[in-house]
């Protein structure tokens, strides 16, 4: 791999900031949480997320004093956890991810500049927090990587959606099987506290994301393809040739209605789960 290499879920998750940032008022990297009294609309994204981390927040075990937070994004929920008297440290892989949370974070938390895989400290902490990050890690290395860190009884939470076993392809990349993660932990030295479905608070946002695709990027699309058309028809048709596959594909993804709630819900589950340390 070439050094300082951008991979392709980071440059998504900056251009997702970027947007966030500009249209939602928001710098979290994560779904919204929708309860009945909140209605789904743009103007009400920023809450959402605000719900998510409170709803995550709630779920710390007592007696917490220290938390690492595995693949922080920008530090908005570390910074949320500093303030309610955690001490908190973080992992983040992304340079540029990187540069928004020390900003964000100042002196007040130690930032691990790598891979979790990577990760070497002396360091052990009461819980490990992994928001929309678990997936991004093998599951044995996540898993024996944990146990590594944690202090004798602290916990392992983890808020992410997985994939059922629905046959067919699931509207959102990523993810790791539900079975298989509940296969994988059985085999370490892990108890189960709390395993929650917030799938179903969760499906607003493939709503608004459908929303902003055939509001946004479809026009925009078909913008681009017009210009190209009528004023460089010969490159136009070059392009379409060339890369008629991964047109094809994208229109799939995006653009043929596959990105609704009732995909996700038959292909993800998301959830809330606790695991604590076994003694040994």
């Amino acid at each position: 791999m070439k050094k300082n290499r951008i991979e392709t879920k980071e440059l998504g998750l900056l251009a997702g900031l970027i947007f966030g940032k500009y249209f939602f008022e928001t710098e979290n990297l994560h779904f919204g949480y929708w309860t009945d009294d909140l209605e789904v609309n743009k103007h009400n994204f920023a809450k959402a997320q605000e719900n998510h981390s409170n709803f995550i927040i709630s779920h710390i075990p007592e007696n917490t004093k220290t938390i690492l937070d595995i693949g922080c994004g920008v530090g908005t929920l570390a910074a949320k956890l500093l303030n309610k008297g955690f001490n908190v440290d973080c992992v983040s892989p992304s340079p540029l991810l990187t540069e928004r949370a020390l900003e964000i974070l100042g002196d007040r938390s130690t930032i691990f500049k790598c891979l979790f895989e990577e990760m070497e400290s002396d360091k052990r902490y009461d819980t490990l927090l992994f928001s929309e990050s678990f997936q991004y890690i093998e599951l044995s290395t996540a898993l024996r990587q944990s146990l590594n860190f944690l202090t004798q009884g602290g916990h392992l939470l983890i808020c992410d959606f997985f994939k059922t076993d629905a046959k067919g392809r699931s509207p959102i990349g990523g993810g790791h099987r539900l079975n298989r993660f509940y296969d994988a932990i059985s085999e370490y030295p892990f108890e189960p506290i709390k395993d929650i479905d917030i799938t179903e608070q969760t499906i607003p946002n493939l709503d608004l994301f459908n929303a902003m695709l055939t509001s946004v990027g479809l026009p925009i699309r078909k913008l681009i393809f017009h210009y190209f058309d009528t004023n460089r028809p010969l490159i136009s048709k070059f392009l379409k040739w060339k890369y008629k596959e991964k047109i094809e594909k994208i229109d799939k993804k995006y653009f043929s209605d596959e990105i609704n709630a009732e995909n996700y819900k038959k292909h993800n589950s998301y959830r809330l789960l606790l695991y604590r340390k076994k003694d040994s």
